[in-house]
């Protein structure tokens, strides 16, 4: 019996210290943990111009500006200015046979810093290309520009333009770098330039193979002259994270 009693406490005694042993390592686990990382922008845009061989001087001008006169209108500085955070961080690739960045990553939080990069656009040299490679700038994004982004932001959100479907017979179609992408977490619109032989085909094709994402859209410039209307549309959606104020040919829920 004595001993039976004694066994049982040496047992309480070695449940006692393993509690408090695990409590202290559970605190100190606690203490020195690493918070969640606090998203400090509201949006990572990231602007993909095309600039292949349709792309001529003139067209090339009224989308440098379109994008500049974008980023000075009082509506998206409103959508800048006004959300949680007070912020975006703002991209910019051009893209024909090959991608490349125009616009590295820079902040966006006060009036003075979006004129100034819209000031940088319009002064951006125009470098073409004959293809129209979507397909190769959707990698470029993937696994250049997307994995890139200097600060948290609560969403990332990707602007693709053009007027062309892909025609570089790429190693793997956009379609799928484009899931690959959403799959990463961000969201792919579509602005498709309805000017020329795939004026009547090229919105679905955006559809298809280029959006993704939830909320995602596509929202065609009906023309190249169309194209600062649109991309301002655009860009209000995009950064405030609104609903599309008017109907497109598409919109994705998942």
């Amino acid at each position: 019996m004595l001993k039976g009693r004694l066994l049982a406490s040496v047992a309480l005694a070695v449940f006692a210290c393993t509690w408090v042993a695990v409590g202290r390592t559970q605190l100190a686990e606690a203490q020195y943990a690493t918070p969640p990382v606090q998203a400090e922008v509201d949006t990572a845009l990231v602007v993909s111009v095309d600039v292949s061989n349709s792309v001529d001087e003139h067209r090339y001008k009224l989308q440098m500006e379109g994008i500049a006169a974008a980023l000075e209108d009082p509506t998206v500085l409103e959508a800048i200015l006004t959300g949680p955070r007070g912020g975006i961080v703002f991209t910019m690739v051009t893209w024909a046979d090959r991608p490349q960045v125009a616009v590295p990553w820079v902040k966006i939080k006060t009036k003075a810093e979006a004129a100034a990069v819209a000031e940088r656009v319009r002064q951006l040299p125009r470098h073409g290309g004959e293809f129209t490679c979507l397909g190769k700038m959707m990698r470029f994004l993937s696994d250049k520009v997307t994995t890139q982004v200097p600060v948290k932001a609560a969403r990332v959100v990707i602007d693709v333009s053009g007027d062309g479907s892909d025609n570089c017979n790429p190693d793997e179609p956009a379609r799928s770098v484009r899931d690959e992408i959403v799959d990463g977490g961000a969201v792919i619109n579509g602005l498709p330039i309805l000017e020329g032989r795939e004026a009547q085909t090229l919105a679905p094709w955006f559809t298809n193979n280029v959006m993704g994402g939830p909320g995602s859209f596509v929202l065609p410039a009906e023309g190249y002259g169309d194209f600062g209307r649109a991309i301002k549309q655009k860009f209000v959606t995009e950064i405030s994270g609104a609903p599309l104020a008017t109907d497109v040919s598409r919109q994705a829920s998942r």
